[in-house]
């Protein structure tokens, strides 16, 4: 049954539009040049003037030393309010180098240089490029296993629309490309968290568009990366990763955060870049603070290890 609409009491009158007006207010006129000549000139000085930019248009002034802590603040709260909306709950974290490369354009570039330094034999550049090409092409098989693990990250739960856990990286090429690519390839979708760099730079095309970020600040960045963690995952790689991986196994050792699977994909690659034995032998780290880590080879060993970790701990991730 339809209401019955309400006669409004005499000599009520109609609600005003919500935003224009039958007649102006006097401050939507600029002083007429009858009054004053000069006044169009002096008011297009004032509206032209950055000063009177509103504040949170202002970039100059958002760019200022004083006002750090509010772009730290808009750095950190952005992602954070979509991530919440989205009922992004936990995080995977996969780290790794930039320069690692499927592997067959790996050897589309070794057989590139082979070919110059044919022409070239003497060429020591040359030959410096082809060995590190020789060597990237050798731990090209990462690229897969993170893309693998990626798969089985955006599989997990109750499938690839379960974002209670979900796949985390930098947002960048090499490992990172290859687990954005793992979800990608089931439908799942993923996180990337760039950072602004000098020099021009791209997120790798596997990251869901709705959940890429650009940071200004590393700091801010980390804290993304942890602050929903619930295992991190580090492939070969150089600063970057060890600057990762060192921050977190610090919080943990310390613990400013609470204790989760770290994996280090690559044992040979692992042992020969950091020597932990040495660490604890010279007394710099406690035998403990060795195990906060484990080495894996595979995609399911690493997942495997992960929900058995958990389930350990009493912390299960579904």
């Amino acid at each position: 049954m339809s209401e019955i609409k309400q006669a409004p009491p005499p000599n009520t009158p109609e609600p005003p539009h919500p935003q224009q007006r039958n007649e102006p207010l006097p401050s939507q006129r600029i002083k007429p040049a009858n009054e004053d000549p000069q006044a169009l000139q002096r008011v297009q000085a004032i509206l032209n003037h950055p000063n009177y930019r509103q504040a949170d248009h202002d970039v100059d002034f958002l760019g200022l030393d004083a006002t750090r802590a509010v772009r730290l603040q808009i750095d950190y709260m952005k992602p954070e309010l979509i991530l919440h909306n989205d009922g992004i709950e936990c995080t995977i974290v996969v780290f790794g180098s930039t320069r690692l490369r499927e592997p067959a354009a790996a050897q589309l570039e070794v057989t590139r240089l082979q070919q110059l330094l044919a022409e070239d034999a003497d060429n020591k550049a040359l030959q410096h490029k082809l060995a590190v090409a020789q060597r990237i092409l050798a731990k090209s098989h990462y690229y897969d296993v993170a893309r693998e693990l990626g798969t089985l990250i955006g599989s997990a739960g109750a499938g690839p629309h379960d974002c209670r856990v979900t796949l985390i990286t930098g947002g960048g090429p090499g490992a990172m490309e290859a687990a954005n690519r793992g979800a990608f390839d089931v439908g799942a979708r993923s996180i990337g968290l760039n950072i602004t760099l000098p020099h021009e730079q791209y997120p790798n095309p596997y990251v869901s568009p709705d959940l890429c970020f650009r940071f200004h600040y590393f700091g801010m960045r980390k804290m993304h990366f942890l602050m929903r963690a619930k295992a991190l995952i580090a492939f070969p790689g150089g600063y970057g990763t060890f600057d990762e991986l060192f921050e977190a196994l610090t919080l943990i050792q310390t613990r400013t955060i609470k204790p989760m699977p770290v994996v280090l994909v690559g044992k040979e690659y692992w042992q020969q870049a950091v020597n932990f034995d040495y660490l604890v032998a010279e007394g710099v780290i406690e035998a403990e603070d060795r195990d906060l880590f484990w080495y894996a080879e595979t995609a399911q060993e690493v997942w495997r290890g992960i929900l058995a970790w958990h389930e350990a701990n009493n912390t299960p991730l579904y």
